[in-house]
C-alpha cells in the first residue's frame, strides 16, 4: 500500500494486494501492462509508440556506443553532446520480422552494426519512419538506388551536415546484410538472390524497408 498526492494535490492511496487505486469514495482498478518479450530488454517501458532515451555517460550502453564510434572518429570531433536510444516499436518489430525471414531461408544471419549520416531534419524523419525508401539514393546511387549504410563512422561524418547550433548527427544502425553483391549505379533493386548490394569492402545499401533499423542517435561537433 503507498499513499501519495495526485497533479491536483489530492490524497490517493493505490492497494497493490488488489490493484485498486482509491481516491476519496473512488476506486478504479489497475491493470498492468503485458510485458512484450519481442523488445530489447534495455527498453524502458513506455506507452509511447516512438521514444527517445537520453543515455547516460556512466552506462555501458553509452560507452559501448561511443566506442564504435571514437573508433576512426579521432580527431575528427570535439565533444559528444549526447546519445540517444531510438525505441520505435512498430519499426524494431517489423525488423525483427525481416531478420526472422532471414533465419529461415539463410543458415545464418549476417546482420551488422553500421553507420549512416544525415542532417538533423532527416534524423527525426528516420526516428518517426525508419529508412523507408524515400531515402533511397540520399547519399549517392554508385552502388545502388538503395539506402547506404558504412562500416566506419569518419565516412558517414561527411553527410552529417552542421545544424542551427553547430551539431552533427549520426546513427548507429543494424542492418541485415543477408546475401550481398557489388552494386552498380543502375541497380534499383539488388539482383536476383541477393538482398543488399555493397562496395565489396564498407559500404552496404538496403533496399528493403525493413531491412535497416536505427538503434541510436549520437549528436556531436
Amino acid at each position: 500500500m503507498i499513499d501519495f498526492q495526485n497533479d491536483q494535490d489530492e490524497k490517493c492511496r493505490i492497494i497493490f494486494s488488489a490493484m485498486e487505486e482509491h481516491h476519496g469514495t473512488k476506486i478504479r482498478r489497475i491493470r498492468r501492462k503485458p510485458v512484450d518479450s519481442t523488445l530489447p530488454d534495455t527498453w524502458e517501458p513506455s506507452d509511447q509508440r516512438c521514444k527517445r532515451v537520453l543515455l547516460q555517460p556512466s552506462s555501458a550502453e553509452y560507452q559501448n556506443v561511443l566506442a564504435q564510434f571514437h573508433v576512426t572518429m579521432l580527431g575528427k570531433y570535439s565533444k559528444i553532446i549526447k546519445i540517444e536510444r531510438i525505441q520505435n516499436e512498430r519499426w524494431y518489430k517489423q525488423y525483427t520480422a525481416h531478420r526472422d525471414d532471414f533465419k529461415r531461408r539463410y543458415s545464418q544471419i549476417n546482420e551488422r552494426l553500421l553507420f549512416h549520416g544525415c542532417p538533423s531534419t532527416s534524423a527525426d524523419q528516420i526516428i518517426r519512419e525508419c529508412f523507408n525508401r524515400s531515402f533511397a539514393g540520399v547519399n549517392g546511387v554508385k552502388y545502388g538506388c538503395g539506402v547506404y549504410f558504412h562500416a566506419q563512422a569518419s565516412y558517414s561524418h561527411q553527410y552529417a551536415q552542421l545544424n542551427s547550433t553547430g551539431e552533427k548527427t549520426i546513427f548507429l544502425v543494424r542492418v541485415l546484410i543477408g546475401q550481398t553483391c557489388n552494386g552498380d549505379k543502375n541497380m534499383k533493386v539488388p539482383p536476383s538472390g541477393y538482398d543488399t548490394t555493397t562496395d565489396g569492402q564498407h559500404i552496404f545499401v538496403v533496399y528493403h524497408d525493413a531491412g535497416a533499423y536505427a538503434d541510436h542517435l549520437i549528436t556531436y561537433q
